[in-house]
């Protein structure tokens, strides 16, 4: 293999303070989980299946469901890790609150995949820069640890993560199990067994947490990679990796057939064909989505890591660049062979588009260097003024045109001023402006300068959003106001509601704010129904006689519309209840 020349001193690769490192992590990952509702859609849809599993059975924990409505998409394992928090924090959190200790936990754990998976990749021999002939280069051990800091910054940094990263959705557990792979074939190459452990580990999470066809992919790109670079090639990936995949994979399956042969044996069905489904989309249909969100989701790594690809040139069957390629080219594919638009699968991009982007760092030329300082600099200060003037504007009206779009925003909003939040904001906003002074009065020549901005700068606008923007964000994507509504007019001793046109989210929060019980057959006394338009009544049925007793909508959207039906002889309660009922959908 021809060697990349490049020269560094070790004093470029004087490593990122500890403190400051962690402070940008922590910062990053505790702002947005706390104090606000579930959010439509997924992130709702999300915590109402962790819900349903606290408060649950055995049986909703094998076999997930909505109140009832069985989510045959993904596997349970992606929601335990939620489910888990809300029965152990719950006496002292809120349901929604406490599920998110779990999306922090699995977020942070995934950064520390990723910069171990950097870190030792920067160590191996074949990456080291120029060696000087009286020394003065760095100790691979330095160099390796300014590769996983720049890897880790690359990951902050990258626009997408900021929402998704913070969401109650199995893609946080199918993000780590992506990190958790990509450290595990690193690790491979030089501890064979333990790699391949963590490797199998890595692939069985998959497989429980989402679907056949993403695990089998990843498997795909393994063993391309296994046939297309020798070094990364190791039998104990088959030997020890593989097992333990397997035994993890078949493990869900057979306790659930066992504890519940009939319900499980068509969930399993359903979960297989949702699968096959997901990715049988017409060919090119993605493209031009995937083509408009994903270089946006996914910057600055994405340029980072094809700049690295370029620029490694002899080296690119090398683990530091096999290796992240192996397990971001079968996910890009799948991004493309998706059947509906939608961005799920974006974050699981990033932990190896970041750990290969590393690299590009050492190979960059200052020009590009500054260009990308600059364009943080000036972006990341016009985007956080802007966020400044929008909540001045909400307290007092000026400026006057900013206070008018966020009335049309947010109709009925009313902004209060929050002293905790307007602390953190002011504390964020003063460490970014000595950042950007450091950054320019020092010229540091360190590795890491080029994107430290960019990962503050993501970060700097996550905490400002989630501080000073948070109620009315919370105000505009939550459904507990209508919730609320709803339940008060519904009657004392209605038997079940059906829900007509209802989402996921909304049947979530609904079931969790208005302590509704949803039926998903069609033998209830009251039905909710969501109309975009003015839809005419609900289509006659035999021998009842439906009467409208509410309709609304949530402030912030114009184009959804509820109602409210409940039928005029309805008969006596029964005298047990049951909290759901439980029908598999057509």
């Amino acid at each position: 293999m021809k060697p990349v020349a490049f020269r560094l001193t070790a004093s470029a690769t004087s490593a990122l303070p500890r403190w400051l490192l962690l402070a940008i992590c922590i910062v990053y990952a505790a702002f947005g989980l706390f104090g606000r509702d579930p959010w439509k859609n997924e992130d709702a849809a999300g915590f109402g299946v962790m819900w349903t599993m606290a408060d649950g059975t055995a049986h909703d924990w094998l076999l997930p469901n909505l109140v009832g409505k069985y989510l045959t998409t993904e596997g349970p394992f992606g929601y335990w890790p939620g489910a888990a928090c809300i029965r152990i924090f719950g006496p002292w959190l809120d349901a929604s609150d406490a599920s998110r200790v779990a999306t922090g936990v699995l977020f942070c754990l995934a950064c520390a995949f990723v910069w171990y998976s950097a870190y030792l990749l920067g160590r191996r021999a074949e990456v080291q820069p120029f060696k000087y002939a009286f020394g003065g280069e760095p100790e691979p051990r330095d160099y390796g640890r300014t590769l996983a800091d720049g890897a880790l910054l690359i990951l902050l940094a990258c626009f997408g993560l900021a929402e998704r990263g913070h969401e109650t959705t199995p893609q946080l557990t199918e993000f780590v199990a992506v990190a958790m792979l990509v450290y595990g074939l690193v690790r491979a190459v030089d501890k064979p067994i333990q790699g391949s452990l963590w490797w199998g580990l890595a692939i069985g999470i998959m497989m429980l947490a989402s679907s056949p066809v993403l695990a089998g992919a990843l498997l795909v790109g393994t063993l391309a990679m296994l046939v297309l670079a020798p070094q990364t090639r190791t039998r104990w990936l088959a030997l020890a990796g593989l097992p333990v995949a397997v035994v993890l994979a078949l493990s869900w399956p057979l306790v659930a057939l066992h504890a519940y042969p009939d319900d499980a044996s068509w969930f399993l069905d359903q979960w297989m064909r949702a699968s096959v489904d997901a990715f049988s989309g017409p060919p090119g249909s993605m493209l031009g989505y995937a083509a408009k969100n994903l270089p946006l989701f996914t910057w600055p790594a994405w340029p980072l890591a094809l700049w690295a690809w370029i620029s490694w040139t002899g080296l690119r069957r090398a683990p530091h660049i096999a290796i992240p390629l192996a397990v971001a080219l079968p996910l890009l594919l799948l991004v493309i062979a998706q059947s509906h638009e939608s961005n799920r699968l974006f974050i699981l991009l990033l932990p190896a588009l970041s750990t290969l982007a590393a690299f590009a760092l050492p190979t960059l030329k200052r020009g590009a260097i500054n260009a990308i300082d600059w364009f943080a600099v000036l972006s990341f200060t016009i985007l956080g003024s802007f966020v400044w003037l929008v909540w001045l504007a909400s307290l007092t009206g000026f400026p006057a045109p900013l206070a008018r779009n966020l009335a049309r925003f947010a109709p009925g909003f009313a902004p209060q001023f929050r002293i905790e939040s307007f602390v953190c904001a002011l504390a964020v906003t003063l460490g970014w402006i000595a950042l950007v002074q450091w950054r320019i009065s020092r010229q540091p020549k360190v590795l890491w300068r080029s994107v430290v901005l960019s990962s503050a700068g993501t970060t700097l606008m996550w905490v400002l959003l989630m501080t000073l923007w948070l109620p009315v964000v919370n105000y505009s994507r939550t459904y507990r106001d209508v919730a609320q509504q709803i339940a008060s007019h519904l009657p004392e001793d209605y038997t079940c509601i059906s829900p007509v046109r209802l989402g996921d989210a909304q049947i979530a929060t609904f079931a969790y704010f208005g302590k509704m019980r949803f039926s998903f057959d069609e033998d209830c006394d009251v039905i909710l129904r969501q109309d975009s338009q003015d839809f005419s009544d609900p289509s006659a049925m035999p021998n009842f006689v439906w009467k409208l007793v509410w309709e609304g909508r949530r402030a912030a959207d114009r184009d959804e519309r509820f109602r409210l039906y409940v039928r005029t002889d309805r008969p006596k309660p029964p005298t047990v209840r049951h909290h759901y009922w439980r029908k598999r959908p057509d």
